[in-house]
């Protein structure tokens, strides 16, 4: 309950921060916001910490409100500016951008339906998601240098 708690109150600046009209300022705080969260699933993941099955729910809840949030917050006229990651492929093929979307909260709810109570089954299922977020960063996603 504790980290649950300390994890919220450590993404609470960065919610705070998306009262912003600016669709690029929301989406990148979300994006941090969703970054953070995957921190402690990576280090239960490889060991490097102690599984806490509060923790897993509470990142894969931040998860779930990224796929439900997110694809709105890329509308026309928000493709440049504000120091943008955002491809111009994300307007040209807005259905396979959507769809990506879509793939990584069906992930991320199949990860939630499992229950995961231990390091061992949230190792695939966490690969399941974080696939779902590789390919839209290969498609969607320019890498900074």
């Amino acid at each position: 309950m504790k980290r649950t708690v300390l994890i919220a109150l450590a993404l609470l600046p960065v919610s705070l921060a998306t009262a912003s009209d600016d669709p690029i300022a929301q989406r990148q705080d979300l994006m941090s916001e969703t970054r953070e969260a995957l921190k402690p699933l990576i280090g239960i993941s490889r060991g490097q910490a102690d599984f806490d099955a509060e923790t897993v729910s509470a990142s894969l809840a931040v998860f779930a409100n990224t796929a439900e949030k997110a694809p709105a917050l890329f509308p026309e006229g928000s493709e440049t500016g504000g120091d943008t990651e955002a491809k111009a492929t994300i307007w040209s093929d807005r259905d396979g951008f959507d769809q990506r979307f879509q793939d990584f909260a069906e992930a991320v709810a199949a990860a939630q339906a499992a229950n995961i109570a231990s390091a061992e089954e949230l190792g695939p299922k966490l690969q399941d998601v974080l696939g779902t977020c590789k390919g839209c960063h290969d498609n969607y996603r320019v890498e900074k240098e």
